[in-house]
């Protein structure tokens, strides 16, 4: 039977980390996050064979070793994770339970069966088919939910894997086990099935929640792209009606450029001609692309700055078909202007400017943009984004820039010198 603990324990660290290394966003390069796991499970095999093989009889041991266990596992999965907030460490408490049933399974079998071989076959085989089920099911959810904002920590989902562990403590392995008291099989198996049942609940939950974070960001593009589209709209109604009188009146400046050159007043005729080009030009609707989804965002962008006296340049170079999500991409330069906006619109200089080089073709996406920011720029230290000064519920468009770039495996780097602030988004197709 003590042979039966020692692997059963060593294989539940072992697809605990296994659980902690898939199921996190990693901090790390992939040999420094593997070196913290290998150390960490020769920890905790050490601290498990302490009070399974050399003081087995300490119930005092076996509880503070525990304990410590806990706290060393917990914390492997707080060090490897990108983010360490309460989402991590719900991750890693929900690793600890799941773990626990390959154990509880273990035991089981060897209760009815006696049998060695069987109890740790259907303990491997146990852990095995969880972590197939939830890395193909739940795995890009949890990443979601953990790659996301909040605008407040949730440390009270933690109480739900801390309940269900201290329950299984309770029922199958201290004070007394399940061995000791076979009974409780039956208390066992259906407290197993209760808790699949809870975490299928919460998961649906955090997938539902995550789903209308996504919708609200897409509600927000296709509102800023409907606004642009009635402005694209308006501008060209009224350039059609200036243009009109324009065409109504040419026949009167017809009749005085032959007049003054009749006088030979030269002067006048070439005040004329500038005054009907200033009209054309005036009632010209820019096209800055062929793709009408990201020109309605720029041309939007660009009448808002244009209203805040901002001088906006831009190098666009867009294709009417993306080579990428149009109204990913359309999101992400709605994000990037409107905060170079933001940033431009306080500044003291007399000639507010911001430059902007966009261009999205076959073999790469480049974004590059510039602009003054005469107030302290914070950078996030994982990220090395800049962090939102404006409060709660802001920054989320730099985290939808940085879910893009992810996304289509591209950097991004960016700085403040001199009182400019640059970022350069780079992807190679």
């Amino acid at each position: 039977m003590i042979y039966v603990k020692n692997i059963s324990y060593m294989m539940s660290h072992v697809f605990f980390l296994v659980f902690l290394y898939l199921f996190m966003v990693h901090r790390y390069p992939k040999k420094k996050t593997l070196a913290i796991c290998f150390l960490s499970f020769l920890f905790t095999t050490v601290m498990s064979q302490l009070k399974l093989n050399i003081f087995p009889d300490s119930s005092v041991f076996y509880f503070f070793t525990t304990i410590i266990q806990i706290i060393a596992a917990q914390l492997t999965g707080l060090l490897i994770s990108e983010k360490r907030d309460s989402r991590t460490l719900f991750i890693g408490l929900s690793s600890s339970n799941y773990v626990l049933i390959g154990s509880i399974v273990a035991s089981i079998l060897y209760i009815i069966t006696g049998s060695t071989c069987l109890s740790l076959a259907g303990n491997l085989l146990s852990h095995v088919i969880i972590l197939l089920v939830l890395f193909y099911k739940v795995r890009t959810t949890i990443f979601k939910f953990c790659e996301r904002d909040m605008e407040k920590t949730r440390w009270e989902i933690c109480l739900i894997p801390v309940f269900f562990y201290c329950s299984f403590s309770s029922i199958a392995f201290f004070p007394l086990t399940l061995y000791d008291h076979p009974e409780n099989i039956l208390v066992s198996i259906f407290l197993m099935i209760t808790m699949l049942v809870s975490y299928v609940v919460v998961l649906r939950y955090l997938d539902s929640e995550t789903k209308q974070v996504e919708e609200y960001w897409k509600n927000v593009m296709f509102e800023s792209y409907i606004k642009g589209l009635e402005s694209q709209n308006y501008l060209a109604e009224q350039a059609e009606r200036n243009l009109k009188i324009l065409r109504h009146d040419m026949r009167h400046f017809s009749t005085m450029i032959e007049s003054f050159l009749d006088q030979e007043e030269y002067t006048e005729i070439k005040n004329i001609t500038g005054h009907i080009n200033e009209v054309v030009n005036e009632n010209k609707v820019n096209q800055y692309c062929e793709n009408l989804i990201v020109n309605t965002i720029l041309m939007k962008m660009a009448e808002q700055a244009k209203s805040l006296q901002i001088t906006l340049r831009l190098d666009v170079l867009i294709p009417r078909q993306l080579p990428v999500n149009e109204y990913e991409f359309a999101m992400v330069l709605a994000n990037l202007l409107e905060n170079a906006v933001f940033s431009t619109k306080n500044a003291s200089l007399s000639e507010k400017s911001i430059d902007a080089k966009i261009h999205c073709v076959k073999e790469y996406l480049l974004i590059d943009m510039e602009n003054e920011c005469e107030q302290e720029v914070r950078f996030d230290s994982v990220t090395g984004l800049p962090k939102s000064r404006r409060g709660k519920g802001h920054g989320l468009g730099m985290q939808s820039v940085q879910a893009f770039c992810d996304k289509m495996g591209g950097t991004i780097d960016c700085y403040c010198e001199n009182n400019r602030f640059r970022i350069i988004l780079y992807v190679k197709f």
